[in-house]
């Protein structure tokens, strides 16, 4: 254990509240308020983050300015700064949160999917290294997230450690895959955008199948990796999840790390959460059943007492949609309604408009994102559905379970390390699992999950209340990034070599 606090600077594309499209959003703008809050006193971290200035970012605060050599011309990054707020009971403190801003790669409505995105995030992660000896902070680890920051380490470590080694030389690295699936695979020109030459281009640094891996930069740079389950990180070394990088991967398993992230309990709480047309807690139930005769009343159902199945998610083949959309005309033969929402894939928006349209007593579909309607499907189902084709870590599960609602899930990533299937387990399960990657094990865990509720309606309440008492708070993941962070410290002091 270290005897001081560890500066920390966390790197991410997204950051709730700023800006967000995803789960890494909700990592990157709840980790560092558990980090902060971690400790007393002189042994509290100093955590700060750094992400784009989109224009959807307002009310950030001048620091400074500089410019960057982008190959064929130069551009200004700003920096301007702005914070989150941590509470954890008495514990308070302010996260910086550093926005590196410039006007043509980031006033956008969007964030990603531009076709000049190597440039703009080549340029961030930049920026992310020459402001540190600005602001006069140099911490002792970066935390980067994902493809887009995926080259810090490898400029750490090529480039601006050999030109100022005195500042950059004991700076550590952890990065963290939060889905391989996306890795940033561009043509070999953004190296000239990276400034570093073709000797770098080769199967053993960025080059990927004739083309440059940022996500793979990260993979081979890095000091330590994790990802976002146990299971995920040994999934991810087989040729089945490894996405063509399962050999770096197996190359670099003694520093991959599997860390389940953890769900804000202050944000997510049924107790309070304003979103829900009655707050309620394990003790009392009654109110959780005044959500559901409210969510089926706002979905145009008939109110009935039939079994609810929610799903929010979005509308991606990672998601298990091709089983769902087989199962779904079998399951809905039986008493009971599905509730849905997401957007994403047109041909899988239609398969559940074809549902609704097919079962309107029944079946109720909302295409599109709304965060309000989300928490009440959470809140007013009695089942939560994911059948993942594979599932890095999943919020869903968790979210549902903070409001007593049994997930039904496939046991993969995330979701084999958070739900324990309840028929092999009565006394410690808190869901219904299956395994096999098809309709007839959907289906029959999900007729197994309603058995349980129309049979065995003492069993059922005893298990919403467990489920509600399961802790996936951030305080215990934050933990574990902590002893992570000293991991990858160390072997940078120890000047341990990269094990590639």
């Amino acid at each position: 254990m270290f005897d001081r606090n560890l500066r920390i600077l966390i790197a991410s594309s997204e950051v709730a509240p700023f800006a967000k499209v995803g789960g890494l959003a909700d990592v990157t703008g709840s980790l560092p308020k558990a980090l902060a809050t971690l400790g007393e006193g002189e042994l509290a971290n100093d955590v700060r983050v750094v992400m784009p200035r989109y224009r959807r970012v307002a009310n950030a605060k001048y620091l400074t300015d500089f410019p960057l050599d982008m190959g064929r011309r130069q551009e200004t990054a700003i920096i301007r700064e702005s914070s989150l707020e941590a509470r954890l009971g008495d514990a308070h403190a302010l996260v910086p949160v550093y926005f590196v801003d410039n006007h043509h790669y980031f006033n956008r409505d969007g964030i990603y999917a531009y076709g000049d995105d190597a440039e703009r995030f080549s340029f961030f992660c930049k920026a992310v290294l020459e402001m540190l000896p600005k602001l006069n902070f140099q911490p002792d680890v970066i935390h980067c997230n994902d493809w887009q920051t995926g080259p810090i380490p490898f400029l750490l470590k090529v480039k601006y450690t050999p030109l100022n080694p005195g500042f950059y030389q004991k700076i550590a690295t952890v990065y963290t895959i939060h889905n391989l699936q996306y890795q940033g695979i561009f043509d070999k020109s953004a190296l000239k955008l990276l400034g570093v030459g073709e000797e770098f281009f080769h199967p053993g640094a960025l080059e990927f199948w004739g083309q440059v891996n940022f996500m793979k930069a990260g993979l081979l740079y890095a000091d330590v990796l994790n990802t976002v389950s146990r299971t995920y990180a040994e999934e991810i070394q087989t040729p089945e999840y490894g996405e063509r990088l399962e050999g770096v991967l197996q190359a670099r398993s003694r520093d991959l790390f599997g860390i389940v992230n953890g769900l804000n309990y202050h944000e997510f709480n049924p107790r309070t959460d304003p979103r829900l047309v009655a707050n309620y807690d394990k003790d009392y139930l009654g109110a959780k059943r005044e959500n559901k005769t409210e969510l089926q009343r706002e979905m145009e159902l008939p109110v009935r007492d039939v079994p609810v199945i929610g799903f929010v998610s979005r509308l991606v083949g990672q998601k298990g949609l091709d089983i769902l959309g087989e199962a779904m005309d079998q399951l809905l033969t039986d008493d009971l309604q599905f509730i849905a929402l997401g957007t994403g894939d047109p041909c899988y928006e239609n398969l559940f408009r074809g549902l609704a349209s097919r079962y309107p007593e029944k079946c109720s579909v909302q295409i599109g994102f709304n965060g309000v309607l989300a928490q009440r499907i959470y809140a007013g189902s009695d089942f939560f559905l994911m059948p993942s084709r594979f599932e890095p870590c999943g919020l869903g599960q968790l979210i549902a379970m903070r409001y007593g609602t049994i997930p039904i899930v496939r046991a993969t990533g995330g979701l084999a390390d958070t739900v324990h299937d309840f028929t092999q387990s009565p006394e410690a399960g808190n869901g219904f699992v299956f395994t096999e990657y098809s309709a007839a094990a959907l289906l029959e865990a999900a007729h197994r999950a309603l058995a349980l509720y129309r049979e065995r309606p003492e069993l059922w309440t005893n298990l919403v209340r467990r489920v509600m008492e399961v802790d996936y708070s951030w305080s215990k993941s934050a933990a574990s990034y902590v002893e992570l962070y000293q991991r990858a410290i160390s072997k940078v002091l120890a000047h341990e070599p990269l094990a590639v």
